[in-house]
């Protein structure tokens, strides 16, 4: 029985050698694994330095681009049937300053403040001008219009007469009366409001950047006051889509 079976001992020692084994060999094929990674990553990249569009080499499979048509020749092949398509591109601007030429122009130069030539000291004078254009932007900026309106009385009815005459020149009424908003701030509002889709609250705050205290109650109480000068438009397109044959109509839930 102790000739056939190995002992406890013995069989630890060659649990623990098989053991030491599968980690070496583990490790062997991780190291193997990563070579193998780095060495496709250097084929890749000498494949696209040889045959990228950068290359100026050309080998020989790359000369068999070339003869695609020679390899791939059928000469019993159905020709396909033509179709004649035509495109039409706009065509692009290429000169971007094109689309400033109406705009403002503002003008800076600038110029030496001694025109004394440094090495023969004459005058210097103007050979030529080196120009960089940019986009300035102004920022809204808010003021306050006053409308004074000149009252006139009569100097002589005040001392010969018992009435006198009281005379006020003439002002353009306003846009909601007892109300601070003018005619560009309301527009202001309304086109940030639903043409840049900016709501209320954020336009709040942005007045308050600029140093002003304008509530999004007053905005809104602005807005449905000044609505009644639109009036005449919303009549006007009333009129117009009440006289034609079909009307669409979009029912987007909100």
């Amino acid at each position: 029985m102790e000739n056939t079976f190995k002992s406890q001992a013995e069989l630890f020692d060659e649990n623990q050698k098989l053991h030491y084994q599968i980690e070496a060999l583990t490790s062997t094929v991780e190291d193997l694994s990563l070579k193998l990674k780095w060495y496709e990553e250097q084929m890749r990249l000498a494949t696209l330095k040889r045959f990228g569009s950068s290359s100026e080499a050309t080998g020989q499979q790359t000369l068999d681009l070339f003869n695609e048509a020679e390899v791939e020749e059928t000469p019993k092949a159905i020709e396909p049937d033509l179709e004649t398509i035509t495109v039409e591109r706009k065509k692009r601007l290429t000169d971007p300053g094109s689309k400033l030429k109406d705009l403002p122009v503002e003008r800076i130069e600038y110029e030496l403040a001694d025109t004394t030539c440094p090495q023969c000291q004459h005058e210097l004078h103007v050979m030529n001008k080196e120009i960089r254009k940019e986009l300035k932007v102004i920022p809204a900026q808010l003021i306050v219009v006053e409308h004074v309106r000149n009252v006139y009385a009569c100097r002589h009815c005040e001392a010969h007469d018992i009435k006198t005459p009281i005379v006020r020149a003439a002002m353009p009424s306003a846009v909601i009366p007892r109300a601070m908003v003018s005619p560009s701030l309301l527009a202001f509002i309304m086109n940030r409001k639903y043409v840049e889709a900016v709501p209320l609250y954020r336009q709040e705050t942005q007045f308050q950047h600029y140093g002003i205290d304008l509530s999004r109650q007053n905005l809104a109480n602005w807005m449905i006051a000044g609505a009644k000068w639109l009036d005449h438009l919303y009549q006007r397109l009333h009129t117009l889509l009440c006289s034609q044959t079909v009307l669409h109509a979009d029912e987007t839930p909100l």
